[in-house]
């Protein structure tokens, strides 16, 4: 299972959608520049849903290393949901950007597709 490319490659996008449910989007600076709010990904329900469905998928991608093509449809599928998830967070973004400070994590989903693209392109070239 480890000895492939691809598992390390949706091990990394596996751990770094996980790690958004431990990590804060952004913070409202307060009047000294210190924080005043902070706001995690687990706050607002869709983001949360479709953390928990990125997750899912990719801990799915992960593990079925033996189905080869399953795995990689469900390395494309995790990689599109992770997907709209950034968009979402980038329309978020330029909505609020006078307001709040976005913070580094809010660049991890964007990575993770990166990683499941370049699994699903190893898994393709393993068949």
């Amino acid at each position: 299972m480890w000895q492939r490319v691809q598992t390390l490659y949706l091990a990394i996008a596996t751990a770094l959608v996980v790690a958004l449910f431990f990590c804060d989007k952004a913070i409202i600076p307060g009047p000294d520049g210190s924080p005043a709010q902070s706001f995690a990904f687990t706050a607002y329900l869709p983001y949360l849903i479709l953390l928990i469905v990125a997750a899912a998928l990719h801990l799915l991608a992960l593990t079925t290393f033996k189905h080869r093509i399953f795995q990689m449809r469900t390395a494309i599928l995790a990689a599109l949901i992770t997907f709209a998830l950034q968009a979402w967070l980038v329309v978020d973004f330029i909505l609020t950007r006078d307001t709040v400070v976005f913070r580094l994590p809010a660049l991890f989903p964007i990575v993770a597709v990166i990683l499941d693209a370049m699994a699903a392109r190893a898994i393709l070239a393993d068949q």
